[in-house]
Order: C-alpha cells, then structure tokens, then sequence
C-alpha cells in the first residue's frame, strides 16, 4: 500500500522534527553541573575534607542566605533547617545549570563560560573556608573539565528540528554553538515516508523512497533515544561517582574509629549529687537529662566537620601576654571537671524545644586564659570553629566563677560528632550563638570594637544572656484532655540565676503558684506541676510565668527571637472533653 502524496508530506516535514530542543539544552546544562560536583567530590576524597566542593559550596550558601530566610528556616523547620536550605540550593544551582545548557546550544563559547564560572565560584568556596590549602582545588578543577566534556556530548546529541535528510540532501549534524539548518536539496526530488515500522519518522533511521526508487537508509542523526540513553548513563555515572566519593572519604577517615575507641578520663572534680525530685510528676514533661541523641543541634555547618583528634589544636592568640597552644591529648590529662549545664538556643521561639540538659566533662576556661594572661584592655574572645563559625564572648564571663568548659565529654561518653567532637566551648547563662562554639580550634582574645563575630555581622546582639523563660508542655497545644481536673507541666529555666517560682494562669485568670520540682543547680532548668480546679468541656487556655531572684517575675512583653532571645509568656490551648 502506498502512502498518500498529502501524508507523505506531513511525514517528511515531521522526520527528525524536535519540539522544545532547549529543553533537552537545559536537561544537558543539569547534568553537567552535575557531574561537575559528582566528579569533584569522588575526586575530592582523595584530598583533605576542605576539598569537598559540596560541604563548600553548601556552607559558603548557608552563609549568603539572607538573615530573614535563615530565621524563617530555623523557626519553620527546626532541626531540619539544613536540608531545607540544602534543598534552595540545589534548586538554585539547577535553575543555573539549565540556563547553561541553553546558553551551550544556542553559542558553545557562552556555554563553556557559564561552566568555567560555576568551577570558579566552587573554587572560590573551597579556598575560603577555613584550613584550605591551595591543593585543595584541584577536585574542583578536574570536575569541571569533565563536566564540559559532558555538556558537550549531550549537546551534540540533541535531537535535530527540521526536515530529514537524504543522500541527495545530507542532513547538517548539530554542533555545539550551531543551530541545525534544513537539509539544503528541499528542492530535489521528493522524499516519501518510510514504509518501514517506526516512531513515525523522528528517529532519523528509518529507510525511505527517494523519487520512487527502492529505500535507501538515511545518514545517522541524532534522536530522542539516543539523547535520552546518554542522560540516563550520564546521570547513573554522577552519582556513582558521588556515592563513591562519600565511601572513600568515609573508608579514610578515622574520626570514627578513634571517637570509638576513647575512654574518657575521670574527672578530677566530678559533678554534684543530683537531688531527689528533679523530674516533674506529670506524665509527658521532658526528662530532665537529655539524651545524646534527642539533644537540640541548631550550627551552622552544613554537613558534620570530621576532625582527627590525634591532629587537633587549640590555639589561644591575641591580646594575650602568652600565646597557648594545647593539643587533646594534653587536654585529657589535664584536671577536668564534670557539670550538669542547661544551653539554650537563642532561635528557641515561645515554647520551643531548642533547649537541653546535659553532664558535661571539661577543661574550664579561665584556667587556660590564666595561662595566657590576657591584656588589661582586652574584653571579649573570639572563638573561631574549623568551619569558619565564629562566637564573640565577653572575657569576664570566661574568667568568673561559673563553670564555662571546653567540653570533651557529654553524659558519660566522648562528644558526639554533631555536638561538637572532640572539643566545643560550653558557657552558662549565655545563648549558644556567643558562647558555644563547637568543633573549636581557635580562640582569639581581643575587643568588641575591633571584631564582630558570624551573628553579630548578620544583625543578631554582641552580648546575649538567656532571658527567664517557662514552658507548659503538658498538656500539648490543641490537646483533648477528660473533664475534671487538669494536670499542667513543664520546664522553666534562667541560667546563672535559677527559678525561684512559676505560676499558672488558667483562661486568663489569676496566677496561681505552680509546684516546683528540685532544683540542681542555678545553672540548670527546673521543672514544676499544677492541678487545675475541675474544668468544664470546651476550650481553655493556660500560660505560664517563672521568676529569677534577680529580675522578679519574667517579662510578659512579647519580643522575636532576633536580635537576642525570644520573651514573653507562652499561652496553650486545649480542649476537655
């Protein structure tokens, strides 16, 4: 059976027709920023971790988002910022990448300049964080070299928009740069639709009948399949070559191994009896010691910092009489001290859960700065973590009596990678964000006026001591509860002052003293309990206030976390039944 003239044509106007080809561009231009990363990080495994380009650029990312979408994350998300934010930056990267392939299909210089751009901007990261060698780019270099290869061969293999070719009339292959021209014999004999089964003339290899005479195959071109098989190759090769960058470095690294296998030493001066009766009786209120794994992390490092312990130093510089350097090992066998200490974030909203207690095994502070003997003008330590995260503390704070440590321990076992190993600072009565600086290897003493810290330089306070704050956790906010009398709970802490009562307020009526539990120490949270009178079904609301010995009662004026620590008093509403 012979095609219609009419069909026939359609057909040959249809042969090799590619709709949307910049979206194939913009696939290439992903892929290949990709492989970009993919390669330099399988690359990077064989260097030090600050040649990792994904923890650079993800960090160096963090550290440019704006301030109000950082709070926005953080208040939002919780815990599971970083992967929010991880996730606007691939986002962000993909956006550039696809414009990239478009560019590369329409004029390959431009597309091989947007490449080199996004290789610079990753070396560029690399380079400024902290302990980054030179070497260091190298990974970087080397993935962007494969990943103009790649672009390349993605481009090339774009399938072709226009007229199919014959041997009378051989079809323009695509090159990267150059848009495909018509066949140029549109003017030669007609060609007819293959009789051959087919996609319907799109692949480009499909026989045809020139004029009337018996088929001849048609030169190769490139297709949809073709293209489709090369991303899909080229997309299962990137993350393999991810997956094994990340079980190299893994595989030689020995953080893990040696963290394993440390037995802390016995403190010299071991922490306090706790009290009886720390815990509230309510059923529901958090346990008073939190656990290693259920302790809040708000940092700002993008993936966890793996630090050979045999390898770290701390130094102590500045405006110092005596420059300090000491090392773990002369860490651990220094006169260590074990203290049950509450840190409070300073991102902890109303009623938030960015707080915990821990036992903490350390090395105070001013023991150290004793030893460096800190000049008369000198009022504030910059501590500095190996990523690049900077705390500014007030110099008397770490040379009073309170119990500021650099911590190696916590509950019992050696710092937890994601809290800080080996060695973090851990201050009383200050928010984390000036205070407690994990992963530490440097701190600087010097003034307020002549350095600015990470926060300080985003907008967030110098100086930030925890506000008095109490939070009802039982019950939970929109919790259905029986009729009849209602158990209320919760925690209160104001760290280097303590609480000396909490009262309740339930649907805006007076306050009532609430039952407070034992109290370990100022420097750690209390817990309290109430009863309410028999309530009726429906809605009611209740709040909570504590007070300190030295501010009186907390305040009720309602302020945002920014710039130093949220205040006001927590309402929860709840239905009885």
């Amino acid at each position: 059976m012979t095609a219609s003239p009419k069909y026939s044509a359609r057909r040959t106007r249809n042969l090799g027709r590619t709709r949307h080809p910049a979206l194939y561009a913009a696939l290439a231009g992903i892929l290949a920023a990709g492989t970009v990363l993919a390669a330099a990080e399988l690359a990077g495994a064989f260097f030090t971790a600050s040649a990792r380009p994904l923890i650079a650029l993800g960090s160096t990312f963090i550290d440019f988002t704006p301030l109000w979408l950082k709070n926005f994350a953080v208040e939002t998300f919780g815990t599971n910022d970083k992967a929010v934010l991880f996730a606007g930056m691939g986002l962000t990267i993909a956006v550039l990448a696809a414009c990239a392939g478009v560019l590369a299909r329409r004029r390959w210089a431009l597309g091989v300049a947007a490449v080199v751009v996004m290789g610079t901007v990753i070396v560029a990261c690399v380079l400024t964080r902290a302990g980054a060698a030179p070497l260091d780019a190298v990974p970087t270099v080397l993935g962007t070299a494969v990943g103009i290869a790649v672009l390349r061969g993605l481009i090339r293999r774009i399938p072709v928009s226009g007229p199919a070719a014959s041997p009378e009339s051989p079809a323009v292959q695509p090159q990267p740069g150059n848009t495909p021209r018509p066949a140029q014999s549109a003017a030669r004999a007609p060609v007819a639709a293959s009789n051959r089964a087919g996609d319907g003339g799109n692949d480009g290899s499909a026989g045809a009948v020139i004029g009337g005479r018996s088929p001849a195959p048609l030169l190769q071109r490139p297709t949809r399949r073709g293209f489709f098989a090369a991303a899909g190759i080229t997309a299962l090769a990137a993350g393999a070559a991810a997956a094994g960058g990340r079980a190299i470095a893994s595989a030689r690294n020995t953080t893990a191994s040696f963290r394993a296998a440390l037995k802390l030493p016995a403190a010299a001066q071991t922490a306090p009896a706790l009290p009886a009766g720390l815990q509230s009786p309510v059923p529901g209120v958090t346990p008073w010691l939190t656990a290693n794994a259920d302790f809040y992390r708000i940092d700002t490092a993008l993936s966890v910092p793996e630090i050979d312990a045999e390898t770290w130093e701390l130094r102590i510089h500045g405006m110092v009489e005596e420059e300090i350097r000491i090392n773990f090992a002369e860490l651990l066998d220094a006169d260590l001290v074990e203290r049950h200490l509450t840190l409070t974030c300073v991102s902890n909203p109303l009623g938030g859960d960015l707080a915990g207690t821990a036992k903490w095994l350390g090395l105070p502070v001013r023991e150290l700065l004793a030893r460096a003997r800190p000049t008369a003008d000198a009022d504030m330590v910059l501590s500095t973590s190996i990523d690049g995260f900077s705390a500014s503390t007030p110099l008397e704070v770490l040379q009073d009596d309170r119990d500021a440590l650099l911590a190696v321990g916590m509950n019992d076992e050696p710092l937890p990678p994601v809290h800080g190993y080996p060695v973090r600072m851990v201050v009383p009565g200050l928010y984390g964000f000036v205070s407690a600086t994990k992963w530490i290897i440097d701190m600087e003493v010097t003034r307020f006026d002549a350095q600015t810290a990470y926060w300080t330089d985003r907008g967030w306070a110098e100086k930030a001591p925890v506000k008095t704050m109490a939070r009802v956790e039982v019950p939970a906010s929109f919790a259905r509860v029986p009729a009849g009398p209602v158990d209320v709970g919760g925690t209160a802490w104001s760290q280097q002052r303590g609480i000396t009562g909490v009262e309740i307020s339930i649907d805006n009526g007076d306050w009532k003293p609430a039952l407070l539990a034992a109290e370990a120490s100022v420097d750690t949270w209390r817990q309290f309990s109430y009863r309410t009178d028999a309530l009726s079904p429906g809605n009611h609301t209740v709040r909570a206030r504590a007070t300190d010995p030295q501010d009186g009662v907390q305040t009720e004026a309602r302020a945002d976390t920014v710039p130093d620590g949220a205040s006001g008093w927590q309402s929860v509403q709840f239905m009885v039944e």
